[in-house]
């Protein structure tokens, strides 16, 4: 439980991060695209309420033993490749302040409901069932990911944060993901990932005398394996073969295989 409290405390500083930069936003900014073809910052908005609510159904599920998400994904097989551009498009259509109201509300009940699922039980989701920390880890990584869009759009620098390094665990543990979903044979070994943290500490995962390495920016390996930079725009550095194909195919997020963005820019 001790994990999970800072898993969400995280999440909610990240949140509340992203909600500083629009909650003061006029109208008509709510209406700017964002490198996403076709969303605006207020389907971005719209698309983690969205799923923030969709996730509290999921661990409402664990706890209880219902079947609420899964009838959810029952209903929308037919739409398997629009719903979800669906639901950010309802949700957007909302004037702002009630947009951001309902995300609110939808963030403080999906940590309530993660706090109450038994330790040995999984959250059902998109992807592979996940525990509660997961689950928290992983919609840290989409309002991350979400809000990078928003502050591409308004031209915004944001400061990176230590909380990077659950988006990086992430993108690590996705590897083999990555290269399933695109139907490629998973490397065999394991890989040497070095990232430096915001604070100058360094970050590793795999064993040190691997032949397949990755370094680099802790920032540059996020915006990788969420999709919100191409490669050749960022400073990682793959020894190996396999480590340099891995960096055009990183996918931390579920579903089928990301277009990413094109290079030079973030669009």
């Amino acid at each position: 439980m001790a994990d999970l409290d800072a898993f969400l405390r995280d999440l909610a500083a990240e949140s509340a991060d992203l909600e500083a930069l629009v909650a003061d936003l006029p109208p008509q900014d709510w209406t700017r695209p964002t490198p996403a073809e076709g969303w605006t910052i207020a389907h971005q908005i719209g698309h983690l309420t969205w799923t923030d609510e969709v996730a509290t159904l999921a661990a409402a599920d664990a706890r209880t033993g219902g079947t609420t998400f899964a009838d959810l994904l029952t209903e929308a097989a037919p739409r398997v490749t629009t719903f979800v551009d669906e639901a950010a498009a309802e949700a957007a259509g909302a004037p702002a302040p009630e947009l951001l109201r309902r995300w609110r509300h939808g963030r403080t009940e999906l940590a309530d409901t993660l706090r109450a699922v038994p330790g040995d039980a999984k959250v059902p989701w998109f992807g592979p069932p996940m525990r509660p920390g997961s689950m928290a880890t992983a919609r840290l990584m989409e309002t991350w990911a979400h809000g990078q869009d928003v502050a591409d759009a308004l031209g915004v620098h944001r400061v990176p944060t230590d909380r990077l390094r659950s988006i990086a665990h992430i993108g690590v543990r996705t590897r083999d993901f990555a290269y399933t979903v695109r139907g490629l044979p998973v490397p065999g070994e394991e890989f040497r990932v070095e990232l430096r943290a915001p604070s100058g500490e360094l970050w590793t995962w795999g064993p040190a005398d691997a032949s397949e390495q990755v370094t680099g920016p802790v920032l540059d390996f996020c915006l990788l394996v969420t999709q919100r930079r191409h490669p050749d725009d960022l400073t990682l550095r793959a020894t190996g073969e396999s480590a340099a194909q891995w960096l055009n195919i990183a996918q931390a997020f579920a579903g089928p295989p990301g277009a990413g963005r094109k290079p030079g820019r973030a669009g």
